[in-house]
């Protein structure tokens, strides 16, 4: 007889499963936008951490509420300094690192993510810190941002499958279907071309994964400007669900590990069996608050036994630990991170940072390549009639489209 979990289709064709990423990515919104706001200059990075995972237990409470369905968080909440490229949670118990301030001007990337029923959407912004809101960013800054602003929207449109946005007669779509989706290879060559107009690279290995239901890191991934020995695997397709990154620095955008404790580990399916009682109360306590979703040890009940009991649970291959990396030449990064869908009528951004002023973004470099403005002008989805939630997008003196839909 089968089983109640084998019954349930936990694809996008199930309406449910899109309304429960819906939900996750309106609570990740939501928090990103509050925590945007605790990230000033002199505030302790681990204090603006520990009241953004305040944030989302307190949203997550308010969803599906009398409902038998597991829901929780996808990502803690994540806060990294500027030449930080993967996200960063420090302990209190850690005197060093629990001191560690945000910077005026410094490059801020937030993380953080909820799920409802195994699935979640994550998000991740950049802002520069400030105790006074600019109007205008110029030099660097501006080149930073708008690089990492229009090489996620093109690679955001280059996942699109080929065709599938197509019009004219049957014959034009059925020859834009049969093409081939790009290769990596070519996904990172026009993505460094982008970054390389603000004097900028893309920083090394860095990767969109296919999501699946309790699975941020499923079997397709995309790894932009790869280091040696690591490559992508498959590409995007109907019916997926992925959450893309982009990460952009000002120096090479070779990456480096850093010497500080790594603090962010999720649950494998890994079995080993444990000999320390502190390991086994750590592994039972993320089965139950976590599941696979990645966890911080501050969000565990012991911070000091977590400390400890997590060194055996990562040697048994239970745990897997989360490094943190920096950009080799210590200079500003900046990351955006977005959940997206993609259906029969294109790609729709399901969980994203707010869209970006352009305007407030001053500089002399530009876009000029033809190819890329080209593709930066199509839009992420088909039209559906649907025109109470979408502008028409316009292009920019900088040199790229910006897009105004919203979903």
């Amino acid at each position: 007889m089968a089983t109640e979990t084998q019954e349930i289709d936990y694809t996008l064709n199930n309406p449910d499963t899109l309304t429960k990423y819906k939900t996750a990515a309106q609570i990740s919104e939501k928090v990103l936008a509050e925590v945007s706001k605790l990230c000033v200059p002199g505030e302790k990075i681990v204090d603006i951490c520990e009241k953004g995972d305040k944030l989302l237990e307190e949203e997550i409470a308010k969803v599906y509420r009398g409902k038998k369905i597991n829901k929780g968080f996808s990502h803690p909440t994540t806060v990294s300094p500027s030449s930080y490229v993967t996200p960063y949670t420090p302990l209190k118990s850690d005197e060093a690192e629990a001191a560690v301030e945000i910077k005026e001007g410094e490059p801020i990337k937030i993380q953080l993510g909820a799920q409802v029923d195994g699935f979640g959407s994550i998000v991740c912004d950049t802002i520069l810190a400030a105790a006074e809101p600019k109007e205008v960013i110029e030099g660097r800054d501006a080149d930073l941002i708008l690089a990492t602003h229009y090489a996620n929207e093109l690679l955001l449109r280059l996942m699109v499958p080929p065709g599938l946005l197509a019009s004219g007669t049957d014959e034009e779509k059925a020859k834009a279907a049969a093409a081939k989706a790009p290769s990596q290879a070519k996904i990172t060559d026009l993505l460094q071309k982008v970054v390389k107009s603000y004097d900028c690279n893309l920083v090394e290995s860095t990767t969109s994964w296919l999501f699946g239901r309790n699975e941020i890191e499923d079997k397709k991934k995309i790894v932009l400007a790869p280091s040696e020995g690591s490559k992508g695997e498959g590409v995007p397709e109907v019916g997926e669900v992925w959450g893309v990154e982009m990460g952009v620095s000002l120096g090479s955008g070779k990456v480096k590990q850093f010497d500080n404790r790594t603090t962010l580990h999720r649950r494998t399916t890994t079995t080993y069996a444990l000999k320390r009682p502190s390991s086994r109360k750590i592994l039972s306590e993320v089965q139950k608050k976590f599941g696979t979703f990645p966890f911080s040890l501050r969000q565990l009940e012991d911070e000091r036994d977590a400390k400890t009991g997590v060194v055996e649970c990562v040697r048994g291959g239970v745990f897997r630990q989360y490094e943190v990396v920096g950009d080799k030449d210590a200079a500003p990064v900046a990351r955006l991170l977005t959940t997206v869908a993609i259906t029969k009528n294109g790609l729709t951004k399901i969980g994203a940072p707010p869209a970006l002023d352009v305007s407030k973004y001053k500089t002399e470099n530009k876009i000029t390549d033809e190819e890329i403005l080209k593709i930066l002008e199509q839009p992420l989805a088909r039209n559906t009639g649907n025109k109470k939630n979408k502008k028409k997008k316009k292009t920019t003196k900088e040199g790229g489209a910006e897009e105004k839909e919203s979903e």
